[in-house]
């Protein structure tokens, strides 16, 4: 008795949470998602997507889908059309029987289709849109079309055909992934209770140092062709600006005030190895600063953030990372895998060239200390000797920016550079120097505050200063690794390199 009295109170409750639920849904325009135990926002003023019409399939269920035809077989009594919108990966099929003109369909060809599904037991597809309706909205002129149907075009032709790259198998299942992993960075930081910043495009200051920025200007078409590039710099601003390199000046003086911030955006560098498969003019940087922590603190942090994005989009994005495991990379889920499961490595950099001096290996260019390690020495590190990602700190200052916190034995600085497989440099970071002496000769030294251009940078340690770090990811560098991408062009919607800027 006690325990049917226990079950017809649980009823009750359940009833009762459900009358609240679906007046809650009705209410803010939510559907409960039963399987992840939550709520999502229904768009009603928008067509289904392929994605929601394939999560919410229903036998015998008449629905409408928009998409471009990826596939045509055409046959005697049918015709059978592979139909996506970009929402997922797979497509949905769509059946036409003879009742409906499908004679002018082609590749490529953009269609709205009306029908019930039906289940097909024999089929990939659990359950397909029988047509009963058929609306062509873009000719799809497959004798003129670039993107063929099985005519598979190599990677250069697509990198300069950017504008119809998106609509291959291999381009949108990267930019579907790049997408998920943009949300999942701003996840993270916002559990962290970091604030999201915008800092300037155009700057006054080149944060690294290495003068391989972008000049900004205007050009007077009114003057003297001859004057033009004596003048066209420094006439808008009133002196030389540049595209940013780095957002990390400007956002550590917003934590000087917010504690902990991270920008999110374009940066900007004139390097004639942009060249390289690793390398672009143009791409994107995500940038974290805190106060009241330092090196210690920012590997960890650099650490959690590469795990929780690879678990993050393993779990978010399966069918892409399948479709490239399989034609891509065969390797890539395996290391992924490995990669969460690992303990990444931490050394100094002192360890990092013996390790390169006791090794077999017949390097390009001798590994000697208070050098940069090459492309070739990052290999052997993390994908011969670890075969994991490695954090190598504490390098001689000679080589690192005036910014990086000195460290007592007056040869290094307290930062790190990330290592791992397959990409080579992904992070890099440091505790930032906070005694204002120490700052002040370093900068003299590095000649970058010639003209009292850094006068600002210095006054966030003249007024309060604060033990703080941060690092920098390059993102389309992370995504070469989450992708198994060969070449860093492919993971940014448009690329722009030396000697390319088409669109």
């Amino acid at each position: 008795v006690k325990i049917q009295k226990r079950m017809l109170g649980a009823l009750s409750i359940n009833r009762q949470i459900c009358t609240l639920n679906a007046s809650f849904c009705r209410r803010f325009n939510l559907k409960l998602d039963v399987k992840k135990g939550g709520f999502h926002r229904q768009f009603k003023s928008l067509p289904k997507t392929i994605k929601e019409i394939k999560k919410e399939l229903k036998e015998g269920e008449e629905i409408s889908a928009n998409g471009w035809i990826k596939r045509l077989r055409v046959h005697k009594e049918f015709t059978f059309a592979d139909l996506n919108d970009g929402s997922c990966f797979n497509p949905l099929q769509i059946i036409f029987d003879q009742s409906i003109d499908t004679k002018k369909l082609n590749f490529g060809s953009c269609i709205s289709v009306s029908g019930s599904m039906k289940r097909n037991p024999n089929g990939q597809n659990p359950l397909e849109l029988w047509a009963s309706s058929l609306k062509i909205l873009g000719d799809g002129d497959a004798t003129n079309n670039p993107l063929q149907q099985r005519n598979s075009q190599n990677a250069d032709f697509l990198r300069e055909n950017a504008h119809l790259r998106p609509r291959t198998n291999y381009f949108g299942a990267l930019l579907r992934i790049r997408s998920e992993a943009s949300l999942s960075v701003h996840r993270f930081f916002s559990e962290a209770q970091f604030r999201y910043v915008n800092t300037p495009i155009i700057t006054a200051n080149d944060c690294e140092g290495g003068g391989e920025a972008f000049s900004v200007g205007t050009r007077t078409k009114n003057s003297p062709k001859e004057k033009q590039e004596e003048t066209w710099f420094k006439s808008f601003f009133g002196r030389e600006a540049y595209l940013t390199v780095s957002g990390q000046l400007h956002g550590e003086s917003l934590a000087s005030g917010l504690g902990r911030i991270y920008t999110f955006g374009p940066t900007f560098r004139a390097e004639k190895q942009s060249a390289t498969n690793r390398h672009l003019s143009e791409f994107w940087m995500l940038e974290p600063e805190f106060t009241f922590g330092g090196i210690d603190e920012a590997i960890q942090l650099s650490e959690d953030l590469v795990k929780h994005l690879i678990r993050d989009l393993r779990d978010k994005c399966c069918e892409d990372l399948e479709f490239l495991n399989k034609w891509v990379d065969k390797e890539l889920l395996k290391r992924l895998d490995d990669t969460l499961e690992a303990k990444f490595e931490r050394i100094s950099y002192d360890e990092a060239i013996n390790i390169l001096k006791k090794s077999n290996e017949k390097f390009v260019v001798k590994p000697e200390w208070g050098m940069d390690l090459s492309r070739e020495h990052e290999k052997y590190i993390c994908d011969t000797h670890f075969k994991r990602p490695v954090f190598v700190s504490h390098w001689p200052k000679e080589i690192k920016p005036f910014y990086m916190k000195q460290n007592e034995d007056g040869r290094t600085v307290a930062c790190t550079d990330l290592l791992i497989p397959g990409v080579g440099e992904l992070i890099g970071g440091s505790a930032r120097e906070d005694n204002f002496e120490k700052l002040k000769g370093a900068i003299d030294a590095s000649g970058a505050n010639s003209e009292g251009e850094l006068e600002w940078y210095l006054d966030l340690r003249r007024f309060g200063s604060s033990p703080h770090a941060g690092f920098g990811m390059g993102f389309e560098r992370f995504l070469m690794f989450m992708t198994g991408a060969p070449n860093i062009r492919d993971t940014i919607p448009i690329p722009v390199f030396p000697g390319f800027c088409k669109f």
